[in-house]
């Protein structure tokens, strides 16, 4: 399966998600490569970073950010369980290209108006690649959110009533994120290394 994390809107949390879910994903026993298909290589830092601490590896990353992924990944997928593509941003030929490879496409979007006006792009995009690949499934996720804040509700109502769905389940807003990209880990990885430290 290919799945892609997509938003023409940049910061939304793409990396941190497609990183975490490869690594959810990895940590089942599954085979994952993650693609790194925005040009500013947020992944593939990540990936560098991990090998300079000398962290084992969980999963592959290749960078692969050219409007042939649709022809490319589906061959990438042939050798492992799942492909997560991170997606670019403001990148209207590769967004199409990983929206024509992608099997499922999770958008991120954050607790706030100006996600939810600017996910209208990318609603558009969705609905032209459908034209070629019907089947493509796709589910809004809320990121970022700061726990029971009106804001948060009121997107996720908002959310509610669109084709695609929001999924049920959202993520919050968490500083050890930034700490485990930092250090080229996981947030189970962290969460690991401070249970072995605890009394």
């Amino acid at each position: 399966m290919i799945v892609a994390l997509l938003n023409q809107k940049g910061g939304v949390g793409k990396t941190t998600l497609a990183l975490h879910l490869a690594g959810e994903l990895a940590l089942h026993g599954k085979r994952v490569t993650l693609i790194d298909a925005d040009p500013q290589g947020s992944a593939l830092d990540w990936s560098q970073q991990r090998a300079r601490e000398n962290v084992s590896r969980l999963f592959g990353v290749g960078g692969l950010a050219r409007d042939t992924l649709h022809r490319e990944a589906p061959e990438i997928a042939l050798t492992a369980d799942h492909v997560v593509i991170d997606g670019p941003p403001r990148v209207a030929g590769l967004m199409r290209s990983a929206l024509l490879a992608a099997d499922l496409v999770l958008i991120p979007v954050q607790p706030s108006p100006f996600d939810g006006w600017a996910s209208a792009e990318m609603l558009e995009l969705l609905r032209e690649a459908r034209i070629y690949r019907p089947q493509i499934a796709a589910r809004f996720v809320l990121n970022r959110c700061a726990a029971r804040t009106i804001i948060a509700r009121e997107t996720a109502e908002t959310l509610a009533d669109h084709d695609p769905p929001v999924l049920t389940s959202t993520i919050g807003q968490r500083v050890i994120f930034a700490d485990a990209a930092q250090s080229g880990r996981l947030v189970f990885e962290l969460a690991a290394e401070v249970s072995r430290i605890a009394p």
